[in-house]
């Protein structure tokens, strides 16, 4: 039996945590950081992280829609990041750091602007989400040394500050999405 799997593309930060978080869960079989939304062919991290490119850190998503649901990627990726700052998470500043997803079919679309006016509803005394909603263009994987980050560097102060926690939160409240196995 061949399993249809689906992509979908997160920016929410530095995509060493995204690449993280989504690994952990139930029905992904590929997840790798990278590059979207800029305007020169093949860019490099250094150019990217100068905010001259308008590429944005991302995180691409494969995974198996008959185990979890592109609901519950949302959920994961707006519980795992600040969705109300504006290009930047923390102390990543600059438009590469913006909240955005990355569509590629109209359901997709569809199926986030509905789920950021949900938000935006139940928190009307909040700050707004300024995650954008745009069409998936090109992606440009990053560099080798990027993949695997968090499992590769969890001893430096970066993984064990910002990841680190970040990763106990998603296992806490999403322990239902959580893989047995997550990938490496």
């Amino acid at each position: 039996m061949d399993t249809k799997t689906e992509i979908a593309i997160f920016g929410g930060g530095c995509f060493w945590c995204t690449e993280a978080v989504f690994k952990m869960l139930k029905g992904i079989s590929k997840v790798e950081p990278g590059y979207m939304g800029g305007k020169n062919a093949h860019p490099t991290y250094s150019e990217v992280s100068a905010g001259d490119t308008g590429h944005v850190e991302v995180t691409r998503v494969e995974y198996d829609p008959s185990e979890i649901a592109f609901r519950d990627l949302l959920t994961v990726f707006f519980g795992s990041h600040d969705a109300t700052q504006l290009n930047r998470q923390g102390n990543d500043i600059g438009t590469q750091y913006r909240s955005v997803v990355f569509y590629s079919t109209d359901t997709q679309k569809k199926e986030t602007e509905t789920f950021i006016e949900e938000l935006q509803q139940s928190a009307k005394e909040g700050e707004p989400i300024v995650t954008t909603v745009e069409p998936a263009s090109e992606f440009y994987p990053a560099e080798d040394y990027h993949k695997n980050y968090y499992e590769a560097h969890k001893d430096q102060g970066y993984c064990q500050v910002i990841i680190a926690p970040k990763l106990a939160k998603v296992q806490k409240e999403f322990a239902h999405l959580l893989a047995a196995h997550p990938k490496q």
